[in-house]
């Protein structure tokens, strides 16, 4: 289940972001940013984590109202590709990732209050997200 859920979100991600690559090179981006083509794999082992995360948890307490949160933050997570790239929304897809970034903190949060290790599976997801948060910004004052 939980599985299938970050698939789809990646998928979601995926399919919005199919001409993304040459959208993202013609952008004007910081010097900090990283080539595209670090995403990919990035993301990949971000949504293993991230799936691992919340079936640990939820193998642990069953469906409970935590998991209310993570299906929110996949919602945030998928819904940011397509306002960024297919939409070219850097405003709305910034206010996406901020809230997806409030929503990582929260997540982390609540799960650490009953399995630390679902936790931490979650904290380079965080640490990406920031960072994304951060290019998001840069590249919608620079564009």
């Amino acid at each position: 289940m939980f599985a299938a859920a970050v698939a789809a979100t990646a998928v979601i991600g995926s399919l919005a972001a199919v001409s993304s690559s040459a959208e993202y090179e013609a952008l004007r981006t910081p010097s900090w940013a990283p080539p595209s083509w670090l995403f990919g794999p990035v993301w990949t082992a971000l949504y293993v984590m991230i799936a691992l995360s919340g079936w640990l948890f939820w193998k642990r307490h069953g469906a409970s109202r935590e998991l209310v949160l993570f299906a929110v933050q996949l919602v945030l997570n998928a819904a940011w590709t397509p306002l960024f790239f297919a939409a070219g929304r850097y405003g709305l897809a910034l206010a996406d990732i901020i809230a997806l970034l409030v929503s990582i903190v929260a997540l982390i949060v609540v799960f650490g209050r009953k399995h630390r290790l679902a936790a931490v599976l979650l904290v380079p997801y965080l640490a990406w997200v920031g960072f994304a948060t951060a290019l998001n910004a840069s590249i919608l004052s620079l564009n």
